[in-house]
């Protein structure tokens, strides 16, 4: 068990202490009973709150931006603790046994989240981020000159980037469709995607979930398409670990890149690569590795050969699993839909143009909006350093607003207050 009082004398000791505060660092430590197993059926309002102790950020904190990064709950934390406090002792079993992975198979740590997303282990690799996922993919995936990979206009730049430094150094070509704002249903991005493919488009790789608008793509009726047409299907999945229920052998694609520190709570650098079968395998080369790279019988275990990382990392992304299993991905997807809901009603009322989707099948924890003329990031600032309430967006009015599920009502409607208040304060109807 760790010892708060130990590590709390070795972080004075360290000078860790005194910059994050003596009684935060003990909080962090502090376990806090998780709600009663039976509270969701008889006080809904009364579960979802008694989960929101389990996050250290402040009681007055509002987060609405999740989608940039979540916050570890204790449990995850604990988990992190514990670890480093036990492999740090350095007394593992066997002579050769050191608190680091990056050099074997590890399915204690790959089987819990493969069990969480519908698929297998040996389709799982375990790696550092989203980004990263993303580079093995742009970056190993077999194109000749010329060849196309076809994507939205609203990719992140971690998924964009390793496709420009392919087309820079190798000469393949990247080709874009726009998404429409708002998507009206799912038809209108299968038929862009369609009308876009060429007979050089060899992947289509596009997002899950957009972080720019969180809209909800049609995964499966996407991947159908590039089947059909022989051609690979690639998904951006950074927001879809926890946000909502993923069954990825379901959604039949080829490659599938995520990571969990948003939605699933995880530690800053966890993520994972999913690759179908056998025969997506052999056209993705590895391109950070150590041995055992080449290994084939590793099956996706091969892109986790890249050297040490951190055991107590894995540990606690083990703990964020057991939390939203614990929960229920359906109870928590519900929740996601809920909230984001009524935050986008209520935006619609103030004359917000929405740039998700009015279908709300296509959207799920993230709400995106446009308000001009209010300036993004102005309000932004005012609402973090006057009312400790945190958003996301884009220049120049379009707001990003995440809603996990340890957010209240009562937290959308003190931002809706406050977001009414500046538009007073700026003379905006």
């Amino acid at each position: 068990m760790l010892n708060r009082r130990s590590l709390l004398a070795t972080a004075t000791a360290a000078g860790l202490a005194a910059p994050f505060g003596r009684e935060a660092f003990a909080a962090a430590l502090t376990p806090v009973a998780m709600p009663a197993p039976g509270l969701y059926e008889t006080n809904e309002d009364a579960y979802w709150a008694g989960l929101r102790k389990q996050f250290l950020m402040p009681a007055d904190l509002v987060n609405l931006n999740n989608g940039t990064v979540g916050s570890s709950p204790r449990p995850v934390l604990k988990a992190v603790f514990d670890s480093y406090e036990l492999t740090e002792q350095m007394m593992q079993d066997a002579p050769e046994d050191y608190p680091i992975w990056g050099y074997g198979p590890w399915p204690e740590f790959r089987k819990p989240f493969a069990d969480l997303m519908g698929a297998r282990v040996d389709q799982i690799a375990m790696v550092r981020n989203c980004t990263e996922a993303n580079s093995f993919v742009g970056n190993g995936f077999e194109m000749k000159p010329g060849d196309e990979v076809l994507m939205s206009d609203e990719e992140h730049g971690s998924g964009i980037a390793p496709w420009e430094l392919r087309a820079k150094r190798y000469g393949i070509v990247i080709k874009t469709f726009a998404m429409p704002k708002p998507p009206k249903s799912p038809d209108e991005i299968l038929n862009r995607i369609n009308d876009a493919i060429t007979p050089r488009t060899k992947i289509i790789f596009v997002s899950h979930i957009s972080t720019n608008t969180g809209v909800v793509l049609p995964a499966k009726q996407i991947s159908a398409l590039a089947r059909s047409k022989g051609i690979v299907s690639a998904f951006d999945g950074a927001h879809a670990a926890g946000m909502m229920k993923v069954d990825l052998n379901d959604i039949g694609c080829d490659l599938y890149t995520g990571s969990m520190h948003k939605w699933l709570f995880a530690p800053k650098g966890t993520g994972f690569l999913y690759l179908r079968d056998d025969s997506i395998i052999n056209r993705v080369w590895p391109t950070t590795v150590t041995h055992s790279w080449d290994d084939l019988t590793l099956k996706a275990g091969r892109y986790q050969q890249f050297g040490s990382s951190n055991i107590p990392t894995m540990m606690g992304l083990n703990a964020s699993i057991a939390l939203a299993q614990s929960i229920g991905i359906e109870r928590i997807e519900k929740r996601h839909r809920q909230m984001a809901d009524y935050l986008h009603a209520e935006m619609m009322k103030r004359g917000a143009e929405s740039w998700t989707s009015p279908d709300p099948a296509m959207r799920c924890g993230i709400t995106t909006v446009n308000v001009p003329p209010v300036s993004r990031m102005e309000l932004e600032t005012w609402l973090w350093k006057n009312h400790k309430i945190r958003i996301r967006g884009g220049e120049p009015s379009k707001l990003r607003l995440s809603t996990p599920y340890y957010l209240s009502k009562a937290d959308l409607d003190r931002f809706l207050e406050k977001f009414d208040a500046f538009r007073k304060m700026k003379g905006i109807a």
